[in-house]
């Protein structure tokens, strides 16, 4: 065994860690609502990366790309492929910024504006569904141990917050 090498009686598994299985639970109870969402919304043509986009633009009008991108933690490349096909199914516009050409703006259009409150309304009807039964006050404390991973995960990994 060469010294990089770790003896496998001294090495720790994740699924020997106490809270593995919150990692794990966390992990799938997400995969599973996104492939729920995107069941709900097929006749809609919008998939969950679409509808956070539409979600924050119908929150934060006006928004330049840039804000978007740190909102929901991804890179530009990711908002170079997302936007186009939003634009081109009439659902967003990009205007440019009347103090800095450089910028653009980013808003929906009336038929986008339309098509994220029906989305909206199943994503609401999925978290009463998934969530109803649960007292509100253990929601909140999920709430609140998640944003407290996500701040350190975050901080590790010296990323900017979204929002």
């Amino acid at each position: 065994m060469n010294k990089m090498q770790v003896p496998i009686e001294n090495h720790h598994f994740p699924w020997d860690h106490p809270r593995f299985r919150s990692w794990i639970a966390v992990a799938r109870a997400c995969q599973l609502m996104q492939q729920s969402l995107s069941r709900r919304m097929t006749h809609l043509d919008i998939k969950p990366p679409h509808l956070d986009i539409l979600v924050n633009l119908y929150r934060f009008d006006g928004i330049t790309q840039q804000e978007l991108a740190r909102k929901l933690l991804v890179g530009r490349s990711n908002m170079s492929m997302l936007l186009p096909q939003l634009e081109k199914r009439g659902l967003i516009e990009r205007r440019g910024d009347a103090r800095d050409k450089r910028v653009l703006r980013l808003s929906l259009t009336p038929t986008g504006r339309t098509l994220t409150e029906e989305a909206m309304e199943i994503q609401t009807a999925l978290i009463e569904s998934s969530h109803g039964g649960t007292p509100i006050e253990d929601c909140v404390k999920v709430a609140e141990a998640m944003e407290q991973i996500i701040a350190t995960l975050l901080k590790e990994d010296d990323l900017p917050a979204g929002g």
